[in-house]
């Protein structure tokens, strides 16, 4: 129980900040007040000053996530100019999602609850879309830009799935970041590879810009 001078600030931000945490450590099950009140070193009554219900904090706890997961890193895309330099600030972002970022989804994606659903199929469907544009204005067709959309989304949530389940498979360390340039090289179509050789911002390592794990 948090004492008096490390107890969190009890604001409506708080308890979905708690709800959160307890999403990425037992899914949506764990979002219950009594352990969330004393996660916060509060009483249950407090609980009632910001939500009518569990479903509201719920309600609460999934929409500031899914702001998270969206407001920033889709306007640093929006921002670049070129399609293939949006795609490369959406990858590098899917590779450094934090952890507990990743968790949350994937406790979302394995729940049965409508509005972990709804969450997922929203945030997939934003990330799908503004990747469908890229490959579009990079000269795919509109099925394969579909395809190519599909395939870069459903390899990002495979590699948070593994990340968590055997991480032993995944490379470590420097042979890490050989890996995310790997992958990258994987979901950019040749022919859009092609187009940028002339790039001068383009690095040694296939063609690609450096992609450190902790961020580039």
């Amino acid at each position: 129980m948090a004492t008096p001078a490390t107890r969190i600030p009890l604001t409506a931000e708080a308890w979905t900040e708690v709800a959160l945490d307890a999403i990425a450590s037992g899914g949506i099950e764990a979002v219950a007040v009594e352990p969330l009140a004393r996660r916060l070193g509060v009483t249950k009554g407090s609980f009632y000053w910001h939500f009518a219900s569990r479903e509201a904090l719920l309600q609460a706890a999934l929409a500031r996530w899914e702001e998270q997961e969206t407001r920033e890193p889709f306007a640093r895309a929006e921002a670049e100019q070129s399609p293939r330099e949006r795609l490369l600030t959406l990858f590098r972002r899917a590779a450094n999602t934090p952890q507990r970022s990743e968790r949350v989804l994937l406790a979302l994606s394995a729940s049965d609850h409508p509005l972990a659903r709804a969450c997922v199929q929203r945030l997939a469907e934003r990330w799908r879309a503004t990747v469908e544009d890229c490959y579009r204005r990079l000269g795919c067709d509109p099925q394969d830009a579909r395809n190519w959309a599909t395939f870069a989304f459903s390899t990002y949530v495979g590699t948070v799935r593994l990340r968590r389940d055997n991480p032993d498979a995944l490379p470590s360390g420097p042979r890490f970041n050989d890996y995310l340039r790997f992958l990258i090289r994987a979901l950019i179509p040749r022919s859009a590879a092609s187009e940028d050789a002339s790039d001068p911002r383009r690095g040694a390592a296939g063609g690609l810009p450096t992609l450190d794990r902790a961020g580039s």
